[in-house]
């Protein structure tokens, strides 16, 4: 039996959604192991100039917990 926990993360970044993500990923794994998926709960982009200027996520990283 595997127990998994889930913890709420946000990212951003000046490239793209997909970057966001995988920040979120990078930074989270540096702390946490066993990552087994994200779930990207809400996006949203900041607007400056009529040209975005960042993206962000708003997600649940789910990860094994060892025993």
């Amino acid at each position: 039996m595997s127990v998994l926990k889930v913890i709420e993360v946000l990212g951003s970044s000046e490239k793209s959604w997909d970057d966001a993500a995988q920040k979120i990923v990078t930074e989270a794994s540096k702390t946490v192991k066993n990552i087994r998926s994200l779930y990207v709960n809400e996006m949203s982009a900041k607007v400056e100039n009529n040209k975005i200027t960042e993206y962000r996520l708003n997600g649940k990283i789910t990860f094994e917990v060892s025993g």
